[in-house]
């Protein structure tokens, strides 16, 4: 009787675990998007210096390399320049343009492992167009000062200081897709990436 007893918590504990980790992982794509007046959440996929193109899947709540005819997407190209992901409860709608996916990030800093929830401050936009679809780049560094790796606040510093980061960051946009057709309308400061984050909030 004890045995059974035993057996029985074990399995309830078993399956508490399991449901908590599945809440934390549903979570995941809603968490807020906004963490201070000028912080945000950002949920990271692909790694900086990772060429196997990582997505969040939501029907499995899972992250999991993207497939294009049964094939694993490789970058044929040089990896991701910073951690790439989304931030979270946001929507870039079809209707205007959109791809209907998260607005997308590019957060400047070291390695970041998949499925990290990182607190960054947005400071450009990239506006990019993916075949037809607007597909616009929110370019953050991390808040916390320690995980940045260069020395900006807003658009301005990085204008100004690393012109080249910018041009770095429109060459891979533009050359890491060989099979999309991709455009560059131009870059908007740090203003416009709240406007547009302020707008795509779901």
């Amino acid at each position: 009787m004890n045995n059974n007893i035993k057996r029985f918590k074990k399995l309830v504990f078993i399956i508490l675990i399991v449901l908590q980790s599945c809440a934390k992982e549903k979570e995941i794509y809603y968490l807020p998007t906004q963490v201070s007046e000028n912080s945000f959440n950002a949920v990271i996929e692909i790694p900086a210096g990772t060429n196997k193109k990582y997505e969040y899947d939501k029907e499995s709540k899972s992250f999991i390399i993207d497939k294009k005819d049964g094939k694993e997407r490789i970058i044929d190209f040089l990896p991701y320049p910073g951690n790439y992901g989304f931030i979270p409860s946001t929507y870039s709608d079809p209707k205007t343009g959109g791809d209907g996916d998260a607005l997308d990030v590019l957060v400047l800093s070291e390695y970041v492992p998949t499925g990290s929830v990182l607190e960054i401050k947005p400071i450009a936009i990239l506006k990019l167009i993916d075949n037809g679809e607007i597909d616009y780049k929110i370019i953050a560094i991390p808040s916390n000062v320690k995980q940045q790796i260069i020395n900006v606040n807003n658009y301005n510093d990085l204008a100004n200081r690393f012109p080249e980061v910018k041009t770095i960051i429109e060459l891979w946009f533009l050359n890491y897709n060989k099979t999309d057709t991709a455009t560059i309308e131009g870059w908007g400061d740090d203003k416009m990436a709240l406007i547009e984050i302020n707008k795509s909030k779901s």
